[in-house]
């Protein structure tokens, strides 16, 4: 399918691209309708294809559980040579617990991010705040990479790995500072603070809310919120153990088979 930028994009034509993203998400082969030297799309166009496929997950059984805020650091600003913040949507399904073994042949290219994730509480407000892993099909199918392609492609997104159920109601960091860092392996990767929007967690929740309601959606009681970090995105391989830690003390952790 050929679709160019500045054209207008029919319903039609995003549900067929929405169900061929979806069949190459499931199949471990993501976006490849980007490695087409004429498939070009515009933001606007990238949310919607990401909208659909969310509502074909959903309509097949699967549940949202919330969103991520990528694309914010300095980090991965530089990593990725554009700046967003962009979102992405998290699925039920794909949450796992903390110490989780994970196989690196059910993703593509899979690398990881530590970050910060918030909970939201019963009134809208913060409720929780912890560290948790973000999981990720780390393919780039364009020469250049674009904000399209990682919309288009929810943020790169496959998955996070949440800490123990304890940090999950933890409000001791709303508004204290720490120090993150992401361990690999017992070598440190990254380190640095836990916000990568200005106004600490409430800058990447108001950010969130002022675009989902742009796209006719809403954050509710219990959803997580990923705020995106100011680390790096790190590939990892078979064998490898992964940690992250809150001031020096491991908070959550995955191994990879």
């Amino acid at each position: 399918m050929t679709v160019n930028m500045n054209v207008s994009v029919s319903n039609h034509q995003i549900q067929q691209l929405a169900h061929r993203q979806l069949l190459d998400y499931r199949t471990r082969n993501p976006g490849t309708c980007f490695s087409e030297p004429n498939f070009n799309i515009d933001i606007k166009t990238a949310y919607s294809l990401q909208d659909a496929v969310a509502k074909v997950r959903v309509k097949s059984g699967e549940s949202i559980i919330g969103y991520k805020v990528g694309c914010t650091g300095p980090g991965t600003i530089a990593q990725f040579g554009m700046e967003g913040p962009i979102r992405g949507t998290l699925f039920r399904d794909e949450v796992l617990k903390n110490g989780s073994s994970l196989n690196k042949d059910a993703f593509c290219q899979l690398a990881i991010e530590g970050e910060m994730a918030i909970k939201i509480g019963s009134n809208g407000d913060i409720g929780a705040v912890f560290p948790v892993i973000e999981l990720h099909n780390f393919v780039f199918r364009k020469e250049k990479k674009t904000l399209p392609e990682l919309i288009g492609n929810n943020g790169i997104n496959a998955g996070l790995v949440l800490p123990g159920a304890e940090w999950q109601q933890s409000r001791a960091f709303i508004a204290k500072s720490a120090n993150l860092t992401v361990r690999i392996n017992n070598n440190e990767l990254g380190s640095g603070g836990l916000w990568p929007i200005g106004g600490g967690p409430e800058g990447s929740v108001d950010w969130l809310r002022g675009h989902l309601e742009e796209h006719g959606a809403s954050l509710v009681s219990g959803q997580i919120v990923l705020a995106g970090t100011n680390l790096g995105l790190y590939p990892v391989h078979s064998g490898d153990q992964v940690a992250v830690f809150l001031d020096g003390r491991p908070i959550v952790c995955c191994s990879i088979q």
